[in-house]
Order: C-alpha cells, then structure tokens, then sequence
C-alpha cells in the first residue's frame, strides 16, 4: 500500500464503534496525531488502545503550527490530522496546513469516515441528490433572511447549537412561513431524533423540550406554483433563443439556484 506523510483522519460524531478498521491502523502507525482537543480525542484513543503522541491543532494556531509540522514531515515523521468529531475541513480546522502541504509538495491521503451530514442526509428522502450545505448558519438576523431567500429554490442544510436552534427556527417561519423543515440530532448517539416537520410544529417541540446536542438542519426547497410558473417563463425566453434544454438547465441554476435536473425536465416537457 503507498505511505503518506499526512492523513486526514474521520473520527466517529457520536457512537465510538463508528470508526474504520484503517483509520484505526493509521492513528496507530503515525508519529503523531494533530487534533483539535486532545481530551477529546484522547478518550478515543483510550478506547482503542492507541499511545499515538497528540499535538495541538485548532482553528486558533493552525498558522503557528505550519513550520512545526513541516520540520516533523521532513524529518521523515507522518502525521494524521483527526477533528474532535467527525472529518477535518468540513466545518473544522486543517484547511490551512493541507493547503500549505501541498503546495510544499507533501502527499496526503483522506480517509473515509464519519460525517454528519452525510450521515443525516441518508435518513431522508428528497426529490434528487443535489442540495446546498453552508456550514453555520451567521449571526446577524438580516444576514440569514438574505441566504433563506437566495436558498428557497435549494435543498438547504447547515449545522446549528442548541442554544440557538429554537431563535433560527423563529427566523425561518418568519422568512419563509410554509418551509418544510428536516432535523436531526445527537446523530449515531442513544438519544437519536429525527424530526420532518414544518416550522411552526417545529418551535412548539422544541419550547416543550430543551434543546440539547449538536444540529443538523435541511430547508427542503420551495416548489410552489409561482416558482414554477417563472422558471417556465425563463425557459421559454431562453428556448426562444436558441438554447438546448442542457445549457438552459445550467445557466438558469447558476443564477437562480433553481434545481438543474428540474429545470432540464421541464424544458424538455417531462
């Protein structure tokens, strides 16, 4: 099997019995394990019996430790790169050295692994397989009203706390009254819960039980009549134009955000 220099390791979300028999080989045969806490990640490596040395990396020293971990790497040392839960760089820390290794010419290798969204998204049924994923949600109330619109032709999905997941609720049903909404929570854990349900419905489970866990949120998309009616307009300008059902299902879900495959059947008349 082609060696590394540096890995980029999946650890479980929630259930510790979630993670790779390779993911378990490599943390064990690097010379050292980059995490974000290593309390967090030591109790993972307690589990497993893996007496890897941890060193710290997280989104506040990720620059600090670039010349450190280029040294080690030099030296012949490997490296993984494991977040507290889940995959590095999605939501978590490690874009800055992978980037700055590669362009050192370094080889790294990604595991497959846990991922909340991946692992929240199986569980639900949706009209195809595109959706939106934008991390965080902002903070600033006119900030989320901006990508609640830009988004309403999109399935949406983000990560949202539990201190604000009740306030982001009452901004949707505020923006978007009749929004349809998916919530999962404490994902792959014993406390397990799926919700789909519309926004209104929503706030009152949540004003009866306090929110607690880590969020996965996905907006289904809006497909109401008034949606339809102008993306059938604009294909029609655009057909009147010379343009195939293929470029008109690009162009009009670059600008609008609309779904490429529903756009191409419509324009062809499915």
């Amino acid at each position: 099997m082609k060696e590394f220099d540096f890995y980029v390791v999946p650890t479980p979300i929630g259930n510790l019995g979630d993670i790779s028999l390779r993911a378990i080989e490599i943390l064990k045969s690097v010379d050292y394990i980059a995490c974000e806490d290593s309390r967090v990640t030591q109790k993972l490596l307690n589990h497993y019996d893996i007496r890897t040395r941890c060193i710290s990396y997280h989104k506040y020293n990720e620059k600090e430790r670039i010349n450190e971990f280029v040294k080690l790497l030099e030296n012949g040392n490997k490296i993984a790169l494991v977040s507290d839960a889940g995959t590095p760089l999605i939501c978590d820390p490690g874009s800055v050295i992978v980037k700055e290794l590669r362009n050192r010419g370094f080889r790294i290798s990604a595991l497959a692994g846990a991922n909340a969204i991946i692992t929240f998204l199986s569980q639900i049924s949706r009209e195809d397989e595109s959706f939106t994923f934008i991390g965080f949600l902002p903070r600033v109330e006119n900030q989320i009203n901006d990508i609640l619109k830009k988004y309403e032709n999109s399935d949406l999905v983000f990560y949202e706390s539990p201190n604000r997941i009740l306030n982001t609720l009452k901004m949707i049903e505020k923006s978007r009254p009749n929004a349809k909404i998916a919530i999962g929570r404490e994902l792959t854990k014993m406390f397990e819960e799926v919700l789909i349900d519309y926004t209104g419905n929503l706030i009152n489970h949540f004003e009866k039980e306090s929110p607690k866990g880590e969020f996965v949120v996905l907006i289904f998309r809006d497909n109401n009549n008034q949606n339809e009616k102008e993306m059938t307009n604009k294909i029609k300008i655009l057909q009147n134009n010379g343009y195939s059902a293929k470029d008109i299902s690009v162009i009009l879900s670059e600008l609008y955000n609309w779904n490429k495959n529903a756009i191409y059947k419509t324009a062809i008349g499915k």
